[in-house]
């Protein structure tokens, strides 16, 4: 809102854009100091309108995922139980409320589905329609939309190309189909789903790049150039000065690699504890490196450092402040001027240590160096000079650096850039979410006992992952079954099934499986996408069971029975969550007790 630069962990910039655009809507200013959870808001922060489309995103996932199960061809009654359990799952309710991306990510990825399984029917009765080309380029935006979101949108992604991918591979080998009309149907695919999310997936950047145009607190983290590139900070200090690098100049040089922290190349005249030794202090595969002092050392000075301009275009480009990348060779040793990246002990005052690293060890950003600050300086001599070059070129990074350079230098730096990833006390295990045996504490009233939990829905989760775990072992019987040539079900059946597998157990595995490869710090949030996909699959497999695996009319009517007594005591432990979920009601200690899920469900279980 302060159209400030700034850079974290959290994924790409449509999130953060879609929870702006609504503070714009509100007319927030930006005027807020975000630094402690629970904290009262000031009467310029419109809570409204910041929440307004993180809890549209999650309203709308409702009908969405009716539409989804009437577009697997599944009945409308397993479609209104797919949608009543997105409505009263605990879990969505909570994190759709607040000023947060995960509903607006779940929004995306359901809208995706949607929009393919939309175009895939269309495939069937009217290729190339006006319907079929805005279903299909739907679900590339959509998908490109949810990777904007936060970084998870890929799994979901992923899982819509290979779907694709498989028609695709169907579509080439249907012999009623021209070779041009294969073609055609291929193009589209590529363009759709490939080319659009690209281009839309850069615009996002584009837009951010644009409404954040100042220099902030983050800054340091980019390179020079980027830096130079946003109105005040670095840029306010290098305007004016000259671009080209030349004998006499006085500059401040910084390591292009930048880390554990952004480092400035400096002396000073403490030394070393053991005066010049050959090794580095803590880095003994290296050399010490340091500023020359005569203090009555017997071994002569090698201070000639031979300089390399690594981006260099041609051999006649020059040394220029900011843009060139440079390092430094020393004459005497060809050892390359190095960031070691550890830190000096005390007596070094905890600073980075600058080493000599053999050119023979390979290439690494940690001995490139650029100019940041730069002038010809103030003795008679470099007045001379100054005056040789006429009128100097001055930098202006803002002309130099390209779109494509800021997008993927920042995209990189999203990559790389890892948050602490100690304990929290509300951090979890992929395994504790599946058994819903972890919550988070997301606000407590100062004054009463009025609270909000991200908690879900006992009876939704469990029967989740028995419904995931009914489908595998129903599909391998079938496969073992269609391999002795006995088909269980009918050609569509079985089409329809391994379609709502592919795309409801196939998102649960692609949206939870990967956070066990994973080293950050993980929440039960990160399994809110995962969950929408089982919530989709339970009423596929509860209609599968009643349609094909209950024989007689009686079998069936028991089982809806259990199916209408089930959805019930969902209802019932939303309901009994729901102070937990709104944090409208002040709850003695004895009702918070009861509150928690295992209490509740044991409580469950004795009134019934």
């Amino acid at each position: 809102m302060k159209r400030i630069f700034f850079l974290d962990d959290s994924g790409p910039p449509f999130g953060h854009m879609v929870l702006a655009l609504g503070g714009y809507l509100g007319g927030f200013d930006g005027h807020f100091l975000w630094n402690r959870i629970g904290a009262e808001y000031s009467s310029n922060v419109p809570v409204w309108s910041l929440r307004l489309l993180p809890a549209l995103a999650g309203a709308l996932s409702v009908p969405m995922a009716y539409q989804i199960v009437l577009e697997l061809h599944f009945s409308h009654c397993a479609a209104m139980g797919a949608a009543l359990l997105m409505l009263i799952e605990n879990a969505l309710i909570t994190q759709s409320r607040l000023m947060l991306l995960e509903s607006v990510l779940i929004f995306f990825n359901l809208l995706a589905v949607l929009s393919y399984l939309k175009f895939f029917n269309c495939q069937k009765h009217s290729p190339f329609s006006l319907s079929w080309w805005f279903w299909l380029t739907l679900t590339g935006v959509a998908c490109s939309c949810a990777v904007g979101i936060k970084y998870m949108g890929m799994f979901t992604y992923v899982l819509m190309l290979a779907v694709a991918a498989v028609h695709a591979w169907h579509l080439i080998g249907d012999q009623t189909l021209s070779n041009v009309c294969v073609f055609c149907h291929l193009l589209a695919r590529a363009v759709a789903l490939l080319v659009i999310p690209v281009v839309l997936y850069l615009l996002f950047f584009y837009v951010h790049l644009i409404l954040l145009f100042r220099s902030g607190p983050h800054d340091q983290i980019m390179s020079s150039a980027f830096q130079a590139s946003l109105e005040g900070g670095l840029a306010r200090i290098t305007q004016g000065q000259p671009l080209e690098v030349a004998f006499g100049s006085q500059v401040t040089l910084r390591n292009v690699f930048g880390k554990p922290v952004p480092c400035w190349l400096h002396s000073h005249q403490d030394t070393y504890p053991m005066m010049h030794d050959v090794a580095a202090p803590l880095s003994p595969h290296s050399q010490e490196v340091s500023c020359y002092i005569d203090y009555n050392i017997s071994m002569p000075a090698q201070n000639l450092w031979r300089l390399e301009i690594v981006n260099r275009g041609s051999d006649t480009d020059v040394w220029k402040t900011i843009l060139s990348e440079v390092r430094f060779v020393h004459v005497n040793t060809s050892a390359v001027l190095k960031l070691s990246g550890a830190h000096l002990p005390d007596w070094g005052y905890r600073q980075l240590e600058i080493v000599g690293e053999k050119l023979s060890r390979g290439y690494h950003e940690s001995m490139v160096w650029n100019v940041e600050e730069h002038r010809y300086g103030a003795s008679q001599e470099q007045r001379e000079r100054e005056r040789e070059l006429h009128s100097p070129a001055q930098v202006d990074v803002s002309r130099n650096l390209s779109f494509m350079a800021r997008f993927l230098e920042l995209q990189w730096k999203m990559l790389v850039l890892r948050s602490d990833d100690s304990e929290h006390k509300y951090s979890s295990s992929p395994l504790e979410w599946v058994t819903l045996d972890t919550n988070i504490a997301y606000w407590l009233h100062p004054r009463t006992s009025a609270q909000i939990h991200l908690l879900g829905n006992i009876v939704i989760w469990i029967s989740g992952s028995l419904a995931l775990a009914i489908y595998a072992l129903l599909s391998l019987w079938y496969l073992l079954r269609r391999r002795r040539n006995v088909h269980d079900l009918p050609q569509d059946a079985w089409l329809r099934w391994v379609l709502a597998g592919a795309l409801c157990a196939g998102g649960w595995a692609v949206n939870y499986l990967p956070f066990f490869l994973m080293e950050k710090t993980l929440f039960l949030y990160h399994y809110l996408p995962a969950l929408t996909f089982q919530i989709l699959l339970l009423p596929v497999v509860l209609q599968h069971i009643s349609d094909h695996l209950c024989r007689s009319q009686l079998q069936r009517s028991v089982f809806s029975a259990l199916v209408v007594a089930w959805y019930s005591s969902a209802c019932h432990v939303s309901h009994t969550l729901r102070p937990l979920t709104y944090g409208d009601k002040s709850l003695s200690p004895h009702e918070l007790k009861a509150l928690r899920w295992k209490d509740s469900w044991d409580i469950l279980i004795r009134k019934h």
